[in-house]
Order: C-alpha cells, then structure tokens, then sequence
C-alpha cells in the first residue's frame, strides 16, 4: 500500500515523526473548530488538510 504524501517526505521537512504528529494534529483540530464555528461542513478530512499543508510547505514548525 502506498501512501500519498510519503511520510518519510513529511518527516524530512518537520524533523521527526513526533513534531510531525503534533503538528498535523493540532492544525487538524484549528480546522475542525473553525468549521463547527462558522457551521460550515468541511471539504475533506481535517487530518488530509493539514497533511497538504506541511506537504506544500504552507504549514511547518517554527525555529
């Protein structure tokens, strides 16, 4: 099975698996209570989105 983005791409751009977990999941529950709030139902998965985020760069750790 392959997944899409490669998880070894993700980690290479955050760091580690830990940051990386911490990251997408704190950006995934931002998306999920942005969306109860304004009632509008979402799109795609919060996890997906916030996986496309760090994958393109917008989302990353700062240092």
């Amino acid at each position: 099975m392959m997944l899409y983005p490669p998880v070894a791409e993700l980690v290479d751009k955050i760091g580690s698996r830990y940051q990386l977990v911490n990251l997408v999941a704190r950006r995934a529950r931002t998306l999920s209570a942005e969306a109860e709030e304004k009632q509008l139902p979402l799109e795609r998965k919060a996890v997906s989105a916030a996986i496309d985020e760090v994958y393109t760069g917008k989302l990353s750790i700062k240092k």
